[in-house]
């Protein structure tokens, strides 16, 4: 379990950095491009030797794929709810734990040719863990974590399933699970502090985005994921800010990705959506972008009825334009309002953002916050967009 002493910890966040920065190569500057970490460099196809890699459709085993993938290089764990209290008010969290290696399997403590662990801090994965929350009267707050994976400081398990990174905590309450869950955060480095807590229960199964389950991200093979959704949830529990306890509920979304490569060299970022419709309807879309300003044709969603079924859609099924801009202060300009049809489906709207300001100025600079969805269908849902940052798909910490 995490050491509470905060000497302690302030130390394994340090060392979880710089490991961090290591693994995805964001220590080598360019001239005119401030440090930061790179989209690109993390889900790029560089360095995936000795790595496996996403090449084929998966038949998603559970409860082993609720938990980590160690032979892949990169995976997360996102889960991001759309609340209100009993007023009416709006207030959307996210959780996301993220997993990266920094050598391949077979180098790793007790693999073939590693040497022998000489630490039991001795790990071959980093963890980074990111928290938001909007809200009102505190605008968007967001806080980051990083940690090794040993000692039991961060880390996933299957069953019964649980995901944490210190007291950051989403987490079963049966015996396998992965329903009914638990979310516990309390974000001390937040100013002011806040906690968030909720139980979570899914109404729909998990999903296979994709091709059964292969979410290509360009033609070049490999440069896929293995993807599924748990697209509705039923959420509810409090927010706590300020000393005030305000009681919410509302939907969320649980995304489940992992891959060595993704991103081919002149993608520069990509705009995801999740959204509940109010007529039960889930809908996924994401637009990859590439650098001369071009849809990429891999981009690709899909459509899960009230009922479960399963649609997918391709770029050809739907359109969607940025009809307004925020801007960041630091030379981003985030598209925050956005028009959207899908004809065939009866979805025909302005999809808008319920706090501009959403920007999670963090180690990786993104954007993601609620937004919600008027016209021939209604609802509400997240949004998140990459790569509006700085030159060359880069993006940098304050």
């Amino acid at each position: 379990m995490p050491v509470r002493w905060p000497d302690a910890r302030r130390l394994r966040r340090v060392a979880g950095a710089v490991a961090v920065l290591v693994a995805v190569g964001a220590g080598a500057a360019q001239e005119g491009v401030r440090p930061g970490l790179d989209v690109g460099t993390v889900l790029g196809g560089d360095g995936e030797g000795g790595f496996e890699r996403a090449v084929a459709p998966r038949d998603f085993v559970f409860p082993e794929d609720h938990g980590p993938h160690p032979s892949f290089r990169s995976e997360w764990w996102y889960l991001t709810a759309h609340l209100r209290d009993d007023a009416g008010r709006p207030f959307g969290v996210q959780f996301t734990l993220f997993r990266q290696a920094l050598v391949p399997p077979a180098q790793r403590a007790g693999g073939e040719g590693a040497p022998e662990p000489a630490s039991a801090w001795r790990t071959g994965q980093v963890w980074m863990a990111h928290v938001a929350l909007g809200a009102p009267e505190s605008g968007h707050q967001a806080a980051q974590r990083f940690s090794r994976g040993a000692l039991g400081l961060a880390g996933v398990q299957a069953a019964p399933f649980a995901a944490w990174l210190e007291d950051w905590r989403l987490a079963t309450t049966a015996e396998v699970g992965p329903f009914p869950l638990e979310l516990e955060l309390a974000v001390d480095e937040a100013e002011p502090p806040f906690t968030v807590r909720l139980r979570l229960e899914a109404e729909k199964a998990p999903v296979p985005q994709g091709e059964n389950g292969l979410s290509r991200k360009s033609a070049r093979e490999g440069n896929a994921s293995h993807y599924y959704s748990y697209t509705r949830i039923a959420a509810s529990g409090e927010i706590v800010r300020d000393g005030a306890s305000r009681p919410v509920s509302g939907l969320a979304w649980l995304d489940r990705e992992w891959s060595t490569s993704a991103l081919d060299p002149g993608q520069e970022g990509w705009d995801w959506f999740a959204l509940h419709l109010d007529d039960g309807r889930d809908l996924m879309l994401y637009r990859i972008r590439r650098g001369d300003g071009s849809v990429d044709p891999a981009s690709a969603g899909t459509l899960v009825g009230a009922d479960g079924s399963v649609r997918p859609l391709g770029p050809a099924d739907w359109s969607l334009e940025p009809e307004r801009y925020w801007n960041d202060g630091a030379g981003g300009r985030w598209p925050v309002a956005w028009r959207l049809a899908i004809p065939a489906a009866g979805v025909d709207g302005r999809v808008t953002a319920v706090r501009d300001d959403a920007l999670n100025r963090l180690a990786v600079r993104y954007w993601e916050g609620m937004v919600c969805l008027e016209g021939t269908a209604s609802g509400c849902g997240f949004l998140e967009l990459t790569g509006y940052g700085d030159a060359a798909g880069r993006v940098s910490p304050d």
